[in-house]
């Protein structure tokens, strides 16, 4: 039988605002190249971080419509490597992970305007959003 799962729109509010939960104060945003692991639990391997970015102290004012929104993530302006952003992390200041995307120019769970990314070139997201399934 195929799913037909729906949540309460305050359910996937508070799932959502479970996230700004757990990132907490001033939480980082990593862009890395390689295989996304298989969750933010995993430990970071053989990928390379290309980028840093940093959350506002608080990540996202409390979701609505089963959509969290991030507030202002200040751009990385000397990116760290070379490579093709294929995936994210965003973590708490400390590096635990909370949550890990895809990267890319469509389609992604973030998307930049270009996956290219230059070491010491700037990397900037202009908004950033998650949307709660079962709406």
């Amino acid at each position: 039988m195929a799913s037909n799962l729906k949540l309460a729109t305050a359910t996937r509010n508070a799932m959502l605002d479970a996230i700004t939960t757990a990132v907490s104060t001033s939480g980082l945003l990593r862009i890395y190249s390689g295989t996304q692991p298989a969750n933010p639990g995993t430990a970071i391997t053989t990928q390379t971080l290309l980028a840093e970015l940093t959350c506002s102290s608080t990540f996202a004012a409390a979701a609505s419509a089963g959509v969290l929104t991030a507030n202002t993530i200040t751009s990385d302006s000397s990116a760290n490597a070379t490579g093709t952003a294929t995936w994210y992390r965003l973590c708490t200041s400390g590096g635990t992970g909370v949550v890990d995307g895809t990267v890319g120019t469509t389609s992604s769970d973030l998307v930049l305007n270009t996956a290219s990314i230059v070491s010491g070139g700037p990397v900037a997201v202009t908004s950033f959003t998650y949307t709660a399934p079962g709406g």
